[in-house]
């Protein structure tokens, strides 16, 4: 199976592993612990042009990374989002938010000033999301 990962969401991520259908990428910015699944289908847009199968998938690997991110990091809201204005390969957001976050308690989009963790932090974060994720079903951390 071919997948290209779009080069803004390669270039804004960290890459974490694999789940069945999607490939789990962590956000470069700075706020809070923000994951995003990319189903590996190329030229999908929306979660609608999935085959059932794959959007009950979807729902489940969504599912199991927003409560990971609510129990291991005791965030105080899940966001879960599919935007796809600016790339249109389908991938979910799914952002540990906080009360004491720069957007709260607005959205993220347009409410942070856009900084990137430092790389040592981004690499310590990623290492310890992989091991949070092998206890997902399927997982295989890259």
């Amino acid at each position: 199976m071919h997948f290209t990962l779009h080069p803004r969401l390669a270039a804004d991520t960290t890459i974490l592993g694999d789940l069945p259908l999607c490939r789990v990428l962590l956000s470069k910015e700075a706020l809070g612990p923000w994951l995003i699944l990319v189903p590996r289908k190329e030229g999908i847009t929306e979660i609608h042009h999935l085959p059932q199968a794959d959007q009950f998938e979807l729902i489940r690997e969504s599912s199991a990374v927003a409560s990971l991110l609510e129990t291991d990091y005791q965030a105080d809201k899940i966001n879960v989002g599919a935007l796809g204005n600016l790339v249109p390969q389908l991938h979910i957001h799914h952002i540990a938010r906080f009360q004491s976050d720069i957007a709260w308690p607005g959205p993220v989009w347009g409410n942070t000033n856009g900084t990137q963790r430092a790389e040592e932090i981004q690499q310590a974060l990623a290492e310890e999301l992989r091991d949070e994720l092998a206890n997902i079903e399927g997982f295989k951390g890259i």
